[in-house]
């Protein structure tokens, strides 16, 4: 039996995806509808961690509305099972969660409307680690915690640590880090980042022992 708290989480989390069905402010809505497309809140745990970041869903992903189920997603599931973990201990998910037409990037403004959804899911799942997943993520990620003085080309700050606090649902600051990786997709067009991206990945498994709740 669910505990009151995990209730409580899956209420919210149901109020995100609820939003987001009916979300017409945005300029991707009619571009979801027209192509009957999803759009992909996330998939995984809510107790977790660890919590992963993209940037868009491509194509595989809003048509089923999960996120990284394509070649890179593919590749994230590697990744995750190199340091012991599989994609239902984490959470995964995208700043924007509709599909940009022709899997362009997404846009200053698209990030702007969506990343609300985003700072929800965070107080909601309340993970002591942030990923970020390329650079767009990485953008968007570490000046809304406080971390702009952090802010570099990816090609610099890949696989580094940030400590900052994020603020939850009572405005009571709590710790979290944020990790700053390549996105899986950048393995795809160019194979050497496969082993930068698994050695990259080494830094989370500090996080796979806790002396209060293993996981």
């Amino acid at each position: 039996m669910k505990s009151q708290e995990n209730l409580g989480k899956h209420d919210k989390m149901q109020k995100v995806s609820d939003e987001l069905l009916d979300f017409r402010a945005s300029p991707l809505f009619e571009y979801r509808t027209d192509n009957k497309y999803f759009p992909v809140i996330g998939e995984g745990s809510i107790d977790a961690k660890i919590l992963f970041v993209g940037e868009a869903p491509g194509k595989t992903e809003a048509m089923t509305g999960k996120p990284f189920c394509g070649a890179a997603g593919k590749f994230l599931s590697v990744l995750l099972e190199s340091i012991g973990l599989t994609r239902e201990q984490v959470y995964i998910t995208n700043i924007v969660k509709d599909r940009p037409p022709e899997n362009r990037d997404p846009t200053p403004e698209e990030i702007a409307l969506y990343s609300p959804f985003l700072d929800m899911q965070v107080q909601i799942i309340r993970p002591k680690v942030i990923v970020t997943l390329g650079r767009h993520s990485m953008g968007y990620v570490l000046p809304r915690y406080d971390l702009d003085s952090e802010l570099d080309a990816i090609s610099k700050i890949h696989g580094k640590t940030f400590e900052t606090v994020y603020f939850d649902e009572t405005n009571t600051p709590q710790p979290v880090t944020v990790v700053t990786l390549y996105h899986p997709a950048a393995a795809l067009y160019n194979g050497g980042m496969r082993d930068t991206l698994k050695k990259d990945f080494e830094v989370l498994k500090k996080w796979l022992v806790s002396e209060v709740e293993p996981y």
